[in-house]
């Protein structure tokens, strides 16, 4: 998980490299990219069964389908209006609304540090939109960065749904799929609103490569990781891209952050930190529990 966080978040750095793709163009052609390397590896890796998972796919693959592709349109989206850092500290409430998901559609229990920590989370988003608010494209940026972590905890949700659910069956069943289901819809719903296209070779070159390294390969092993690690332990973990993102956007592209922006994004990763802490029981403990 922590090599998924690594290579999600060079995307921000990449992308203040581009010479002419903008917007959706810079959307569809990661995408593109993203969905054709998704097509020969899962291809390669299933054999005609991929195309028999997806005859058969039932709900929960659609809906992570559904979730992939919202994730991955509207995180370039929002790198192209807004910083990187602003990006990522808007996907740092992630953990808190997985969490929230968690507990009202898997039944799991929130305490009240849990909810102190969503309010403290929540106050942090509210400064930096609050400080943004005098510029009208960051303010856009951050409202669409949103959409990720909406879409990123309804997917951890499912995933986890999908895996409790197979302990009671033969075999768990193959979402592996769902990342190019989200690839696919991801470049059909931006092909259209990218043209005319404006990306030079170069600029096509750098966004196969994100297609590839930084979306294809991590998302895959993140369906694999999803098998050990639950929702909130995804979640959180993948909270090292705001880390990586931010240092390698400061450090290979001279972006640094505002004081809006590290003050919001502190208060989030404080209360996350307070969050998990808090919730850790000692193993013996656990282990009592678990016997009772």
């Amino acid at each position: 998980m922590v090599v998924v966080t690594l290579l999600w978040s060079i995307a921000g750095v990449v992308t203040r490299h581009l010479d002419g793709a903008k917007s959706f163009e810079v959307t569809f052609w990661r995408s593109l990219f993203n969905a054709l390397t998704l097509a020969l590896a899962l291809g390669f890796i299933r054999g005609p069964q991929l195309l028999h998972s997806l005859r058969q796919a039932r709900w929960p693959l659609w809906v992570s389908g559904f979730c992939w592709g919202v994730m991955y349109t509207a995180f370039m989206v929002a790198m192209t209006l807004t910083t990187v850092a602003n990006v990522l500290v808007s996907m740092a409430f992630g953990p808190l609304l997985t969490a929230l998901l968690a507990r009202f559609c898997l039944g799991h229990r929130l305490r009240a540090f849990n909810w102190l920590a969503i309010l403290v989370g929540s106050g942090g988003i509210a400064w930096m939109f609050g400080q943004e608010a005098g510029s009208g494209l960051s303010l856009t940026g951050s409202l669409v960065a949103l959409a990720v972590p909406l879409a990123a905890a309804a997917n951890w949700t499912v995933l986890q749904y999908v895996n409790q659910s197979a302990t009671h069956r033969a075999a768990t069943p193959d979402m592996m799929p769902a990342v190019l289901i989200g690839a696919g819809l991801s470049a059909l719903a931006t092909f259209p609103l990218a043209l005319p296209f404006s990306a030079t070779p170069r600029d096509i070159g750098l966004l196969a490569m994100l297609g590839t390294v930084q979306l294809a390969i991590p998302c895959l092993l993140l369906v694999r990781v999803s098998r050990v690690l639950a929702a909130p332990e995804i979640a959180l973990l993948g909270l090292l891209e705001v880390v990586f993102g931010v240092a390698l956007a400061w450090i290979g592209a001279n972006e640094q952050p505002s004081p809006a922006a590290l003050a919001g994004g502190g208060l989030v990763l404080a209360a996350l930190i307070t969050n998990e802490l808090a919730g850790r029981r000692p193993a013996s403990s656990i282990r009592q529990t678990d016997a009772a």
